[in-house]
């Protein structure tokens, strides 16, 4: 990327991977991934080799989130550059194969582009996810899908906390954007999620052949919910929970949790409220997939990011 006059000039997207089955229950990536390899006609575009993928085929042949440990947590350095030996966890040596197929994973050779397609139990809807306020070809794309889907919603979640964000398989790529699509029950796939999923790659898409068209993009602003905490049940010595999502929160995402607000309440139905010093805006809420990693919901907070304008280099 290089910049000039307030505009960054990004290299073409010549290479796009779509994942599906990073976590082998989530059920619209998978699904879609799979007719999508079986006809490809729908995701190729102009100067664009779009490779649909299964990222975690082990889980989704059991129908489980993962085997031995959780693949979109996996791509660390430390997993990524380990001995590949038969003693390392499923999901550590599938990151390592992954890494040298899209990757290596930080390298001029990467991938240019990686969606990974996420089904959530919550009630977080059609969900974009960055990992990089700096990444101004993200960041024009997000705003880009989300005026062609307006007016419905589609928010951008963006997680760079030094110690809540994780080590995705779509980080591999140059440009990583996750879908998070939902409510979905575990291993369930619903007709309206799988069409909103397909929709939102639709767009991505699209763009991307602009872009790759010789397109410019003037500078525009993406509102996005950044990743702040992260909220875990109220528990006893044991470490057993003791109160639930509140029912006033429950299926509440995006929308603002107040000082004093709701947030828990007891088996007992003693209500515990929000204590923070200034409003925040929870997602994630009650997420099934989370409780293993004590997990209720995450506290977010609205920032509006400035994009400069990009156009293909020359």
């Amino acid at each position: 990327m290089t910049s000039r006059c307030g505009v960054c000039c990004y290299s073409e997207a010549k290479r796009v991977a779509i994942f599906g089955g990073t976590h082998g229950n989530e059920m619209s990536g998978i699904m879609l991934v799979n007719m999508w390899a079986k006809n490809e006609a729908e995701i190729q575009r102009s100067g664009v080799a779009t490779k649909p993928f299964i990222t975690n085929p082990r889980a989704v042949e059991k129908c489980t989130r993962y085997v031995d440990t959780d693949l979109n947590r996996a791509f660390t350095q430390e997993n990524l550059s380990a001995p590949c030996v038969d003693e390392l966890p499923y999901e550590v040596r599938r990151a390592q194969e992954i890494n040298r197929m899209f990757g290596p994973k930080g390298s001029a050779s990467a991938y240019d582009v990686i969606f990974d397609l996420h089904n959530t139990t919550s009630n977080m809807g059609n969900t974009l996810i960055l990992e990089s306020s700096a990444d101004h070809f993200a960041l024009q794309m997000v705003h880009y899908i989300k005026k062609a889907l307006a007016p419905a919603s589609c928010p951008v979640l963006l997680n760079e906390h030094p110690l809540l964000k994780y080590s995705t398989s779509r980080s591999v790529a140059k440009h990583p954007i996750g879908l998070e699509v939902g409510p979905q029950p575990q291993g369930v796939l619903r007709s309206n999620i799988f069409e909103s999923m397909r929709v939102i790659m639709k767009h991505a898409l699209d763009f991307i052949e602009l872009f790759n068209n010789g397109v410019e993009f003037p500078a525009c602003s993406v509102d996005v919910f950044k990743v702040q905490e992260r909220m875990d049940y109220p528990r006893d010595t044991n470490g057993n929970i003791t109160a639930m999502v509140h029912p006033d929160l429950q299926d509440c995402d995006w929308e603002p949790l107040n000082p004093g607000d709701p947030m828990f309440q007891t088996f007992d139905g003693r209500t515990i409220p929000y204590e923070g010093s200034s409003p925040v805006y929870p997602t994630f809420i009650n997420e099934a997939a989370y409780y293993e990693k004590q997990q209720a919901f995450v506290t977010t907070r609205r920032e509006t990011l400035a994009s400069y304008a990009i156009r293909k280099a020359e």
